[in-house]
């Protein structure tokens, strides 16, 4: 064997078994590595401060904001998984097979913890706005984080069972040295692909469809109330109507333009290693979600901008900063009486 082809090797000590590194072009090699480190950065940041900001400020301290702070801590590790996604783009990894297994499983157990989450938002929202008055007295706080606990247990289990013959034989369908796969059987597959995708999709759907809908109704309700009463009425009221449906459509379009591609790779039953330049647009897109969702569910709000503010400037580590008064909270659904507020109101 010439020096050329032993350079493309991922251990050229080993000719006969290792993995060839990727062949790619510079620019493109370049172009992935700043891309997914970037993504990673800013998801690790992001949701960094998103998780600051509730676990810190006491007048953060609500049922919808526990969902929140679950779905910041599952997409704070999904930033730092990237890390050893990131280690794949040649195609060789080189932490050996017990971390490259630990890495698949700890990836594919966050991800639908976040996935979870997302639908635990979903159905939140959904019983805020079309069950406003029992809505106090069934979602508790206490209940919230008992549930949140059964999403991630849910999710370790399922997972540790649907990968089972992987974590008993760690490296078991690596081809050569260097190689990092994950394979699962075909009926474990498409249970997976059932549980991390289509039935979150659509109840997600679902929800958020029931949730607009009660959304619109009420604003024309209240359109009506004060167009009787004022000539300006119903353009606010049509802002309303029309901010409600923007929000709910951001959502929805956002998760599925971020988690369609990768799990079409999957339902083809095509190789879901993604380390290859081809694919690399798959898989930024795919972590991506991650790095949007605390821009969705929290850049938005006031709270989260005024936290952050104290944040940076250090003035959370004063005495009782976690009390501070400084921090006026802003959105209809922390007001106490939130859960008699109007649906566009409360998305609004």
């Amino acid at each position: 064997m010439d020096p050329l082809d032993e350079t493309e090797l991922c251990f050229p000590h080993l000719p006969n078994s290792s993995c060839r590194i990727v062949i790619q072009s510079y620019s493109a090699s370049l172009l992935t590595y700043v891309l997914l480190s970037s993504i990673s950065l800013l998801t690790v940041t992001l949701n960094l401060l998103v998780i600051i900001s509730i676990s810190h400020f006491k007048q953060l301290h609500t049922p919808t904001n526990v969902l929140l702070l679950s779905l910041a801590v599952s997409d704070f590790f999904i930033g730092i998984l990237m890390l050893f996604q990131i280690m794949l783009i040649d195609g060789c990894w080189f932490l050996g097979d017990l971390m490259c297994t630990v890495y698949r499983v700890l990836d594919n157990i966050i991800t639908s913890a976040s996935i979870g989450n997302m639908v635990l938002i979903s159905i939140d929202r959904y019983l805020a706005i079309c069950f406003p008055l029992h809505y106090p007295s069934k979602v508790t706080e206490k209940r919230v984080k008992f549930i949140v606990c059964v999403c991630w247990t849910c999710s370790v289990l399922s997972n540790s069972l649907l990968l089972k013959d992987n974590l008993e034989n760690p490296g078991k369908y690596n081809s050569c040295y260097g190689d990092c796969v994950l394979v699962i059987d075909y009926i474990a597959g498409r249970v997976d692909l059932f549980l991390s995708f289509i039935g979150p999709v659509t109840v997600i759907i679902a929800l958020y469809m029931r949730v607009f809908v009660e959304a619109v109704s009420q604003a024309r309700a209240m359109r009506s109330h004060i167009a009787s009463d004022t000539s300006q009425g119903p353009v606010t009221a049509k802002k309303s109507e029309m901010k409600a449906a923007r929000t709910l459509g951001v959502v929805i379009v956002i998760f599925l333009i971020c988690l369609c591609p990768y799990f079409c790779v999957t339902l083809t039953g095509q190789d879901t290693l993604l380390s290859t330049s081809s694919s690399a647009f798959v898989i930024c897109l795919f972590y991506f979600n991650s790095c949007l969702n605390p821009v969705i569910y929290a850049f938005f709000y006031s709270w989260f901008r005024k936290s952050n503010k104290l944040i940076v400037t250090l003035k959370i580590m004063q005495p009782d900063s976690c009390e501070s008064n400084k921090l006026i909270v802003t959105l209809k659904i922390m007001q106490p009486d939130s859960c008699e507020a109007s649906a566009h109101t409360v998305l609004t």
